[in-house]
């Protein structure tokens, strides 16, 4: 490209609209980790082939019994209490989705609204497939029935340009 068409290039990049990217879980600044600091991923998700096919429905963060879980977004509690002998926090998200951490002893109450950042409960030991760290707290999304991969909530979406004539390649 000659020299002289980079400054017209540019300030006609600068002047395009900003399209979203297309995403499925909309990351944003709006969600962080649910544990202080950036806690170590022990497993990663693996999306189930159908609804009732195996995978791991969210991620394993390794951590230490009594540690504090914190709400990923803001949000409402939908549920908190004890599944199958371990307890649970489900929030509903205004986007659509709704985060899960387990296990761990809640320190909310259904129905009350959250905000990230804020301690929802203390981290249980007892996950199963949590083996090596002291504790494991499950954290899953899903989007209705979805599952999704709940480290997508942490990250921008990628951009990519596409030609002028709006074809794609």
């Amino acid at each position: 490209m000659p020299t002289h068409l980079a400054p017209l290039l540019l300030a006609t990049l600068l002047l395009l609209p900003r399209v979203p990217a297309p995403t499925s879980l909309a990351p944003s600044s709006g969600f962080g980790w649910p544990q202080a600091g950036t806690p170590i991923v022990h497993r990663h998700f693996e999306r189930p082939a159908h609804r009732y096919a195996p995978g791991h429905r969210g991620v394993d963060l390794a951590g230490t019994p009594e540690q504090p879980v914190l709400a990923a977004g803001d949000g409402t509690i939908a549920f908190a209490g004890q599944v199958a002998g371990h307890g649970v926090v489900s929030i509903d998200h205004p986007n659509g989705l709704r985060t899960t951490y387990e296990p761990l002893t809640p320190a909310v109450t259904a129905g009350a609204v959250i905000v990230r950042g804020a301690v929802i409960g203390t981290l249980q030991p007892g996950h199963a497939g949590c083996r090596g760290p002291p504790a494991c707290l499950h954290w899953g999304v899903r989007r209705d029935e979805d599952y999704l991969d709940p480290l997508r909530l942490l990250r921008r979406p990628a951009l990519r340009l596409l030609p002028w004539d709006g074809t794609r390649r």
